[in-house]
């Protein structure tokens, strides 16, 4: 088996399918090509069209059909998620019936959906590992069913499957053990070495490609933390350029394989804490990454521009200061913005328990509680705050809105203790 498909299967003019015409491989949607500049996400679709973006990706198949309709309606391509467990599941569920029962249900979402006009491509899993182990070769059996049908009941859509970052293990196998149409690569401070790492392993695999997601640097990067292991968020103006640089620097553009690229997050998610990776909050207002990707898929600067937010300082201190504090004596905060003139901007300024959860290495989705009362009083960018009682690890937050739909965020943590 391959993963190098480059003629399309029976695809008429109105189908996807990927091209290879002479060595540059291209995807084709409706008899045009298409080059997918997208963000993995559901929400803010109508910000997405007018940001110059064409295509959305979802992990899973959870309220699939109103998504694809809401998609149609803001001429956006969707790439579907069918959720696999991972292949070390091999014991409670490859080798058992709920394997086969849920390939049967896969095809039933297929069918059901493989006719809708936003549909652009099914991935099969999410960041699977695909091992070597002749013990799972019974992963591959379902793997490989789930694929083969989807090339039988839908040869109009092509099909893929994420992998973190480059990982020459995976694409071995991939290649060797699977059927699937293109890799698509989860990829965020590996996306450095990118290009390197392509040429490099060219001899080997020569396939199209794409990146669903890809963006600033996650929490869990040993040296963005501080004395107690409390992660350094950057403000959402040092991210905008973050994103800006990365794509100028390191996105594959000019490879002949590259189908395109996601940007991680289009909407609103809890990752450590709730402005890591969200690119909106969660009423639809935009940060400055929004306006970014406006330039990058379009070549023009967004008519509007966020809050431009240098730092914050907690008593006089900053994030990586290791700032201690005695229960219950009053704080002050202040947000330093370029623009000193702060009208018709809102700051809104929240305290929560840093989130300390992480059962099998994944960061809890669900937002910390906002500890209310502690706020004494605040003016503008001036914050003064009354430290918890209880002893621990804290994080202060500030949003600062305009009046245009956009805003700025940054965050500091700090530690109560009775005896600092």
């Amino acid at each position: 088996m391959s993963c190098n498909r480059s003629q399309p299967r029976n695809v008429n003019k109105n189908g996807v399918y990927i091209k290879n015409e002479n060595g540059k491989y291209s995807l084709y949607r409706n008899g045009e090509p298409f080059f997918v500049k997208g963000a993995s996400g559901f929400t803010n679709l109508k910000q997405l069209n007018e940001a110059g973006g064409n295509t959305i990706r979802v992990w899973d198949t959870l309220n699939l059909g109103s998504i694809l309709d809401s998609a149609q309606a803001h001429h956006l391509a969707v790439i579907a998620g069918l959720p696999m467990p991972q292949s070390e599941s091999i014991d409670d569920f490859y080798k058992t019936p709920k394997a086969s029962a849920h390939v049967r249900t896969i095809a039933g979402i297929v069918n059901r959906f493989k006719h809708h006009p936003a549909l652009l491509s099914w991935c099969v899993g999410n960041e699977l590992a695909f091992p070597y182990k002749p013990k799972y070769n019974q992963f591959y059996t379902i793997f490989n069913a789930v694929v083969d049908m989807i090339h039988q009941d839908d040869p109009q859509h092509p099909v893929t499957t994420t992998i973190m970052s480059f990982q020459k293990k995976n694409i071995i196998n991939i290649k060797l053990r699977t059927n699937i149409d293109f890799i698509s690569f989860n990829i965020f401070g590996s996306i450095q070495t990118l290009n390197e790492d392509l040429q490099k392993f060219n001899w080997f695999w020569d396939g199209p490609f794409l990146i669903t997601e890809w963006g600033i640097e996650g929490p869990w990067i040993a040296d963005n933390q501080n004395a107690w292991g409390a992660y350094i968020e950057n403000t959402s103006t040092k991210k905008a350029e973050q994103y800006l640089s990365i794509y100028e620097k390191y996105m594959p553009v000019n490879n002949s394989r590259f189908l395109g690229s996601m940007v991680f997050y289009w909407g609103q998610k809890q990752e450590l804490t709730p402005t890591w990776f969200s690119m909106f909050d969660e009423n639809g207002s935009e940060t400055e990454a929004v306006q970014v990707m406006h330039y990058i898929w379009t070549g023009q600067k967004a008519s509007k521009k966020a809050p431009v937010l240098k730092y914050m300082l907690v008593d006089g201190k900053g994030a990586r200061d290791n700032i201690l504090f005695k229960p219950g004596i009053t704080i002050n905060s202040k947000v330093y913005l370029e623009d000193p003139d702060t009208t018709g901007l809102t700051f809104k300024w929240e305290i929560f328990a840093e989130d300390w959860f992480k059962p099998n290495g994944v960061f809890n989705q669900k937002k910390p509680k906002e500890i209310k009362n502690l706020i004494i009083g605040q003016s503008g960018p001036d914050l003064k705050f009354k430290v918890p009682a209880t002893e621990g690890p804290y994080r202060l937050l500030v949003y600062v809105y305009d009046q245009k739909g956009s805003f700025a965020t940054s965050n500091t943590p700090f530690y109560v203790l009775k005896n600092p």
